[in-house]
């Protein structure tokens, strides 16, 4: 069952997506982050979410839209709103389902965010499972994202519209947000046991070197997943990710 539904509080407007069996008392969910100019039909997550249905009860997925992303309303795009937007979608979760049982997949910009937030705050997944993500977040919107003029005109001060299925409208001050919160120089280690890393050696977007490196530094379990590109878009690479989260998760 897929049910679209919109959280309102604190004057936002969180447009979600939530999967689950119906008429089963929802113990546990996994929470699914999407990526940069993504959106909460992402196929990926609806994949993973058939999978989680047709295997287990009581377990729902839920995603939502990014700030300025799918179809919120937000024209631009700010790190802390993601990081509002992250914490309200928790509150709901622990609100309305009665849980605490939330695990977090989290694939590319997504994973910058779910790192961002335990930086900031704490850590209120049981497990996380990152698929390639961006944890120098700067450097893969300025030197993969963006075109050349595009960056040019963003270091003039001026607001380019950058992305893939929506454009995102990125500011310099949001470039200047994800150059000050460079979340490598940050120390994971005490977290290291819930968290999984899985990354394509054929990645064209984030770097497999420097996530490999992060997830050393951290004492990070990493998955290289063989001819992978940075979406899975191989039936065969995403079915090794998948059940590698799943067996992860022990659900």
């Amino acid at each position: 069952m897929e049910k679209y539904f919109e959280i309102n509080e604190e004057g936002h407007n969180i447009r979600c997506k939530l999967y689950s069996n119906k008429g089963i008392e929802i113990k546990k969910v996994i929470l699914f982050s999407h990526g940069f100019a993504g959106h909460k039909d992402n196929g990926a997550c609806q994949k993973f979410a058939d999978r989680i249905l047709s295997k287990y009860k009581g377990i729902a997925v839920m995603i939502y839209d990014l700030p300025s992303h799918g179809n919120d309303v937000k024209k631009k795009i700010v790190l802390q709103d993601c990081m509002t937007y992250m914490n309200l979608v928790l509150e709901y979760i622990k609100t309305e389902f009665h849980t605490n049982q939330i695990y977090s997949y989290a694939t590319s910009f997504g994973g910058y965010l779910v790192l961002t937030y335990i930086k900031k705050y704490e850590n209120p997944f049981v497990k996380i499972a990152l698929r390639c993500p961006a944890i120098n977040m700067a450097d893969v919107l300025t030197k993969t994202i963006m075109k050349n003029d595009e960056l040019d005109k963003i270091r003039k001060g001026k607001n380019v519209k950058v992305g893939f299925d929506r454009k995102i409208e990125v500011n310099p001050s949001f470039l200047m947000e994800l150059e000050q919160n460079d979340i490598r120089k940050t120390e994971y280690i005490e977290y290291a046991e819930d968290i999984i890393i899985l990354h394509g050696t054929k990645d064209e977007v984030v770097s497999f070197d420097e996530v490999k490196q992060f997830a050393d530094d951290n004492i990070i379990e990493f998955i290289p997943v063989e001819n992978a590109d940075h979406r899975f878009q191989n039936p065969a690479c995403m079915e090794v990710a998948t059940k590698a989260v799943l067996d992860f998760f022990e659900l």
